[in-house]
């Protein structure tokens, strides 16, 4: 069973892309829920949304074009607590040629790690080199409390200047 349910929609401007969900998302089955997490403050801060949202509003998110998932849809916990045979890379990959999001932004470096299977130490935060016939790639800070010692915010308004320019 899916800890969280996928967000998506054909032709989304922005998907989000974690990990997986936290213990305390998994639990409320809402995406970055646990009170510590950065999200929703720094969505709002960057420019991406209008307004902070709250973690039980995720689907509202629908509304303004931005989208979920995780790599790993069965696993909760810490990246380190989850079973690496449920990162399920190639079925994000077939998710996002078929819905077609303009631009995807992985919440960390270790997803994008996953995705791009590079260590976590050659993935460099902002926007990527473009890959052919794939949406454009942001990396970002993750935005865990578990992260303190890596945030910034400054890759997050990069994301927003971007898909405003976009749009």
């Amino acid at each position: 069973m899916d800890r969280l349910p996928d967000q998506f929609h054909a032709n989304l401007r922005l998907v989000f892309v974690g990990t997986a969900a936290s213990t305390r998302s998994a639990a409320v089955r809402h995406y970055y829920a646990h009170p510590g997490n950065r999200f929703w403050r720094a969505l709002h801060e960057a420019g991406i949304t209008p307004r902070r949202y709250r973690p039980d509003e995720f689907a509202a998110l629908l509304a303004l074009g931005i989208g979920f998932t995780d790599l790993s849809k069965t696993g909760a916990g810490m990246d380190h607590e989850i079973a690496r045979h449920t990162f399920d890379v190639i079925g994000f990959r077939a998710k996002i040629e078929s819905w077609r999001p303009h631009t995807i932004a992985f919440t960390s470096k270790k997803a994008a790690s996953l995705f791009y299977r590079r260590p976590t130490s050659a993935i460099a935060l902002g926007r990527q080199p473009p890959m052919r016939g794939f949406p454009e790639v942001f990396v970002l800070p993750s935005p865990s409390g578990a992260a303190s010692g890596h945030w910034t915010l400054q890759p997050w308004r990069e994301l927003a200047e971007w898909i405003k320019i976009g749009s």
